[in-house]
């Protein structure tokens, strides 16, 4: 007796990297389908048996690709192939979605001239390419009864960049003063 194991692909989902399930062949539960060829085109209404023929005979999978349709949207295709094809569309779409980075700022109620200035040309460099800046100002042993004071300091701070939108006005949460800052679009 031969034991012969049956096409891996007539039976195995698990290669699908997305994460999302794909009705295959004979695990299509539909009676009647829609079915777009190898080429795109509508072929048309048919039972899932004719469907699962016109695969077989041209060496291709028949995908179920729009289950909740009325009736049910099929794929001829090669599977390997209709999943890279997915996976090339997802990365498409992540490259045009832009991450915008939150970059946090530590400053002192107390710091020197010369260092706010390199915090601002800091804080200047990070709002040019894009990403939105936190603005930390830690109150620290007793200059945490000069919260007023902070709070102007902060207020000059932003003052001193230009054209930034103030996500988030400077305000006390327990002993540090924050802000979020972003570009003017």
């Amino acid at each position: 007796m031969i034991n012969r194991r049956p096409n891996r692909r007539f039976f195995n989902n698990s290669s699908n990297r997305s994460g999302k399930y794909y009705h295959l062949n004979f695990r299509i539960q539909a009676e009647e389908l829609r079915v777009i060829d190898s080429k795109g085109e509508l072929v048309g209404v048919m039972s899932k048996q004719e469907a699962l023929d016109r695969a077989q005979a041209d060496g291709l999978d028949l995908v179920l690709i729009a289950q909740n349709a009325k009736p049910p949207v099929a794929k001829i295709t090669d599977f390997k192939k209709f999943l890279y094809q997915e996976e090339k569309k997802l990365k498409e779409a992540k490259k045009g979605a832009k991450k915008s980075d939150v970059k946090d700022i530590q400053l002192s109620l107390f710091m020197s001239e010369h260092d706010k200035e390199r915090f601002i040309n800091k804080t200047k460099e990070f709002l040019k390419d894009g990403h939105q800046v936190r603005l930390n100002l830690t109150l620290r042993g007793r200059e945490i009864i000069k919260k007023s004071m902070a709070i102007e300091f902060m207020n000059d701070y932003i003052g001193k960049l230009e054209d930034v939108n103030i996500s988030k006005e400077p305000r006390v949460e327990g002993r540090v003063v924050r802000s979020v800052v972003s570009r003017k679009k």
